[in-house]
């Protein structure tokens, strides 16, 4: 049966709305933390990775709070506004940091937000999309969170290049996108809650309520949903921190100041891709769609780490954007109906936190790898354990590759 040719609801169009201004803010300044913490603070690769690691890892405690505080009735508009509050405060900061660990910790208060807003945000997405066509939900929210990547990095260039603004400066003027997300999503959650209570006032579903028709929509269950999300965590565990690519970058004599530019075509790559991706996760189903983006990411890191020039390294880093259309939103389409209605919000947290906690270890590891042994051994080793989940999956238990569509 065909997919519904549904509109995306309106609140679907605002949170996307919403993520491309703070990802307007957020990747101003994110490609130029390795410049920050290893030219600037005397930094290096361990530090990065530890940087990607416990920034990840410390805002997963607030993941997983987030996802069970989520399922309460009226907390996620709060949720969601403080968490895009507290990242706009937090980024301007970073330009006063006086040693590497100050960003780390800076980076991870900034994550901390993104702790707070996920498992909410995207549980108000999931509850107000039909099943059908969760996966071009996401699909449509990720790509308008990579378009304000696309446009963030060229704001930090033009300021850079044009005007003459320092590397710290860069990071103070990431405050004006974040303060209009801020803006943005206090509306669109206002008018979200309005509408919400009008509907129950007429007896129909909330949208943004915590409990739902769970009979209608029941959660997905079993041995292979579990295994799948096990490799879903493998994973993030598996793959190297994006700094650690932006480090390879610069290793193979691609410019600083180029840095940015090469960071906003990624996320074209990711903006255009993303859509599509989640029609076809709507199509395949979540399983399929994440192994393809798993084969994909083996990959494009081998070759990134075999790399011998500036070119052939950009053009293996923009490939690397086809691995988040491919993966992203078909996660988060799995996500929602393992929760179902009524546990949204607490399956969003688990997996926010899980994954938020496998990148910790695997940033550790791969940094260390990188500063050992170099950028290859680093790359290769990533791709096999990336390799081995895809391999894993033909022990999988029955399941966790079906093609079981929502209605």
């Amino acid at each position: 049966m065909r997919a519904p040719r549904e509109r995306l609801p309106t609140v679907v169009k605002s949170l996307g709305a919403v993520s491309f201004f703070n990802d307007f803010a957020s990747e101003m300044v994110y490609p130029l933390i390795p410049a920050l913490v290893t030219r600037t603070l005397g930094g290096g690769a361990v530090a990065l990775g530890v940087l990607d690691g416990v920034a990840e890892a410390a805002a997963s405690l607030a993941k997983l709070a987030a996802g069970w505080l989520a399922d309460r009735r009226g907390w996620r508009r709060a949720m969601v506004v403080w968490g895009y509050v507290i990242a706009t405060v937090t980024r301007p900061v970073m330009a006063v940091a006086a040693t590497a660990w100050q960003v780390i910790a800076l980076r991870a208060t900034d994550r901390l937000g993104k702790g707070l807003r996920n498992p909410p945000r995207d549980a108000v997405i999931a509850d107000a999309t039909p099943g059908a066509m969760r996966g071009r939900a996401f699909g449509f929210h990720r790509a308008m969170d990579h378009a304000g990547a696309v446009v963030g990095p060229l704001a930090a260039t033009l300021l850079l290049s044009a005007v003459g603004v320092s590397v710290p400066g860069v990071f103070v003027w990431s405050v004006v996108p974040g303060i209009v997300a801020v803006a943005v999503v206090s509306w669109a959650l206002r008018r979200e809650a309005a509408s919400g209570r009008r509907a129950a006032g007429s007896g129909k579903r909330e949208a943004t309520g915590s409990a739902t028709a769970g009979a209608a929509e029941p959660p997905a269950t079993g041995a292979g949903q579990r295994f799948l999300l096990a490799l879903v965590v493998g994973f993030a565990f598996a793959r190297l921190p994006e700094t650690l690519l932006v480090l390879r970058l610069q290793d193979l004599a691609v410019p600083v100041v180029a840095i940015p530019l090469v960071w906003a075509a990624l996320h074209v790559v990711r903006t255009v891709a993303s859509y599509p991706g989640g029609w076809l996760t709507d199509r395949l189903g979540p399983g399929r769609s994440m192994v393809s983006g798993w084969l994909i990411y083996a990959v494009v890191i081998t070759g990134l780490g075999v790399a011998g020039s500036a070119v052939a390294a950009i053009g293996w880093f923009l490939a690397f954007g086809l691995v988040a259309a491919a993966t992203e939103s078909a996660e988060r389409a799995f996500v929602a109906r393992v929760g179902g209605p009524v546990r949204r919000g607490r399956a969003f947290g688990v997996y926010h936190a899980s994954v938020g906690l496998a990148a910790l270890p695997g940033g550790i590891l791969f940094g260390e790898l990188y500063q050992r042994s170099g950028a290859r051994t680093a790359c290769v080793a990533s791709a096999l354990l990336a390799l081995g989940l895809c391999l894993a999956l033909l022990a999988a238990p029955a399941g966790a590759l079906a093609n079981r569509r929502e209605t």
